[in-house]
């Protein structure tokens, strides 16, 4: 019983000083979760930061991953660009959700707006040195008017496209739509998720936009 108390207080010793030296300075943490996620048998965690760093939109948010290797912890990623800022939310606020980690996919949900609503999970795998984007599922509109979802499989290049038009009164609604296309070739990770210019994909068919 000892030993065993021992050694669960070395194991949360090694977490806790993993943490504070790569914390940003001044930083609050958000969330932090624990999973494999390059497929070595060894959890890596996964910490969120709510930094002291601020923009017209909050507070800059930063994610890492880091990977005990023998024993030591090392930062496997960070990036600042996956989370958004703590007011793009909107009216209603801080646009966090929470990330997990399932079956080796890291896995970041975020939501905002006021009547008008919106939601966006990403999936990424750690692949080709990097933890790339391989999964966006989004929606948004209002109730009373229309939603649109999309699902964007980065790996296969299919998108899907769905949009219910709850309200047919007023014509800028439009009409309720779906389409499938193929758009292959985008490259986005952990450091390039989100740019100032969003990235534009327009369907082909029913010329409806989708953001990234």
């Amino acid at each position: 019983m000892k030993n065993t108390l021992c050694f669960l207080a070395v194991i949360f010793s090694s977490i806790y000083f993993a943490q504070k030296e790569f914390q940003p300075a001044g930083s609050e943490i958000i969330e932090s979760v624990d999973g494999d996620l390059d497929g070595d048998k060894i959890l890596e965690k996964v910490i969120v930061y709510n930094t002291k760093d601020t923009t017209d939109f909050g507070n800059i948010r930063e994610i890492q991953i880091l990977k005990n290797v023998n024993g030591k912890w090392t930062v496997l990623e960070k990036s600042r660009n996956a989370i958004l800022k703590s007011q793009d939310g909107g009216m209603m606020g801080d646009p966090y959700g929470e990330t997990t980690v399932e079956k080796g996919i890291l896995i970041i949900s975020q939501s905002g707006g006021s009547s008008w609503k919106w939601g966006i999970t990403d999936k990424y795998r750690f692949q080709n040195g990097h933890f790339e984007l391989i999964g966006c599922s989004s929606t948004y509109g209002r109730p009373g008017d229309y939603w649109v979802d999309i699902d964007f499989n980065l790996s296969t290049g299919q998108i899907i496209y769905e949009k219910e038009v709850e309200s047919t009164d007023n014509p800028d609604n439009g009409k309720s739509v779906k389409e499938i296309f193929i758009k292959k070739g985008m490259k986005i990770n952990l450091q390039n998720r989100n740019r100032e210019k969003q990235r534009e994909i327009i369907l082909p068919k029913t010329k409806e936009k989708v953001y990234l």
